[in-house]
């Protein structure tokens, strides 16, 4: 007897392993497109803010005005950042660049006072475009705006469509993973069909039946979470390793966030999966235990 309990309790440890293997490997593949996601957040992000406005002054202003309409700029929600760059400023950045200085050959300093502004993501979509320009041009100082219009279109729907595929992707494998969850979860509640038909005979009601298959699955859907997480780190770490900069578009809020949903994630698919699985041999009668 003592072999056959020592027999039993290894063959329970390694369907229990290899359930939460099979989990966690369900998991990672989600865990993979949710950080995918994030990437391509966070990447539509810094690409947005990194579009400039070139805001071009009046050449009578002062410098006390022209710092004073920079102040107000900053004050301002959408507005992320502002560098003025002076007139001198702008002749010897085009100087660096043709390699010969127009204010020579010209006589004069061609170029005007500017402040280049940075808007906060939210805004960079057309109507709120409209809306900042409106606004800009409102103000006496400023004599010209300008910014690529074509450019700014094109990175919103560029991200609004790798977004929608990403999406699809996501939903379509949250399916598959149910599926597998499910299959995987099934086999485990199929050795203890049996018990579950006695249990209904001896009067336990379908709540009491279903509780201790539940309660296993939320711990056997955490471990397989923290797995999952642990797979997903070890490939960020190999990845960081190869693609420099990815820490700085990968925010630590956002990794945490998504481990997070990981973890909310493979308890909810789990526990949906038992609830199922348990209910399926609730409503079967005993000859049916026989042929499935």
């Amino acid at each position: 007897m003592p072999e056959n309990k020592k027999i039993a309790s290894v063959s329970f440890f390694n369907s229990r392993l290899i359930s939460i293997i099979s989990i966690a490997l369900a998991l990672y593949m989600i865990g993979i497109f949710l950080i995918v996601g994030l990437l391509g957040s966070e990447l539509s992000v810094y690409m947005r803010e990194n579009l400039s406005f070139s805001i071009i002054l009046k050449d009578n202003l002062e410098e006390s005005d022209i710092l004073q309409t920079q102040k107000k700029l900053e004050q301002m929600s959408f507005i992320k950042s502002t560098l003025y760059i002076s007139k001198e400023d702008a002749a010897n950045e085009m100087t660096e660049e043709l390699g010969e200085d127009p204010r020579i050959f010209l006589g004069f300093n061609p170029f005007s006072p500017s402040i280049e502004i940075k808007l906060n993501s939210g805004y960079m979509n057309p109507d709120s475009l409209q809306v900042v320009e409106q606004r800009l041009k409102s103000y006496t100082n400023i004599s010209e705006l300008i910014y690529q219009k074509d450019m700014m279109q094109l990175v919103n729907d560029n991200v609004n469509q790798i977004g929608l595929a990403l999406l699809i992707l996501v939903i379509i494998l949250m399916i598959i993973s149910f599926v597998l969850i499910s299959n995987t979860i099934r086999l485990l509640i199929y050795s203890k069909r049996f018990l579950i038909y006695t249990m209904r005979l001896v009067g336990a009601t379908p709540g009491f039946i279903r509780r201790p298959f539940v309660r296993y699955n939320i711990v056997s859907g955490f471990l397989a979470g923290l797995l999952a997480i642990f797979l997903l780190v070890i490939t960020l770490f190999y990845l960081h390793r190869e693609m420099i900069g990815l820490d700085q578009i990968l925010s630590l809020d956002g990794l945490l966030i998504t481990f997070g949903i990981l973890l909310v994630i493979g308890i909810c698919l789990s526990v949906v999966a038992a609830f199922f699985a348990v209910n399926r041999y609730l409503r079967m009668e005993r000859g049916k235990m026989y042929y499935i």
